[in-house]
């Protein structure tokens, strides 16, 4: 119990770090750099991701040995994109889908809601397919093996 508590704390304490790293360097790309929302929000999305695999990959599950290769990362990045599709999803739901255009009914679909289902799904990806117990543990999840660079004992078979 007290091994999960610490890889949820963990994970938000990267998560929140990477949070802070993104709207900082969209807020700068914005403003003084005079960037158009989009590219500012790509390039502080991408450094934001960069930001938090560093952090799970060194901190919260350094105990797993970090995953070797580029599979793991970009597992990675899929995972917070599908994060960022949920958030994005819940918004175009409440706004367009059900109508409810205020300012703040878009901050509770897409900061409150969204973000909620976002990290869940973050959550669980970042556990189950990119960071897993050693190899041979005989979990349903499976592992990263290091000399296959694969995974071991998908779900898939």
């Amino acid at each position: 119990m007290v091994a999960g508590r610490r890889e949820l704390l963990g994970f938000a304490s990267a998560g929140l770090l990477a949070y802070a790293v993104d709207l900082g360097l969209f807020t700068c790309l914005r403003g003084p750099a005079g960037l158009d929302p989009l590219t500012a929000k790509a390039l502080s999305f991408v450094a934001g991701c960069s930001v938090a695999y560093a952090g799970n990959a060194l901190g919260t599950y350094r105990h797993l040995g970090r995953p070797r290769g580029l599979r793991p990362c970009a597992v990675f990045f899929a995972v917070n994109a599908a994060g960022a599709a949920v958030q994005l999803l819940c918004l175009i739901v409440s706004h367009y889908g059900l109508g409810l255009t205020s300012q703040r009914a878009d901050t509770v679909s897409g900061a409150g809601v969204g973000m909620i289902l976002g990290t869940i799904l973050r959550f669980w990806g970042t556990r189950t397919l990119v960071f897993r117990s050693a190899a041979g543990s005989g979990g349903p999840s499976g592992s990263w093996n290091a000399t296959s660079g694969g995974r071991v004992g998908s779900w898939t078979g």
